[in-house]
């Protein structure tokens, strides 16, 4: 087995913590424009409220959660 060192993994680490915020930005961005969309037809009215104020939470959430790992 190859030794990996310390800095290559806590590169690869940072990377993927990294990567799960920027997908929920990303999720919750996209999210917020098609309940935006949605709002504008009386129809789906109620839905694109939902679906816009849950982009939104996901949206903040990745800016702003702190997630800790007990190592």
């Amino acid at each position: 087995m190859t030794h990996v060192p310390d800095s290559v993994r806590s590169f690869a680490d940072a990377i993927g913590r990294a990567l799960g915020r920027v997908a929920a930005v990303i999720i919750g961005f996209v999210m917020m424009v098609a309940g935006l969309a949605m709002t504008v037809s009386i129809v789906l009215l109620p839905v694109g409220l939902v679906v816009g104020l849950l982009g939104i939470a996901l949206f903040l959430a990745g800016l702003f959660a702190h997630i800790d790992q007990a190592a």
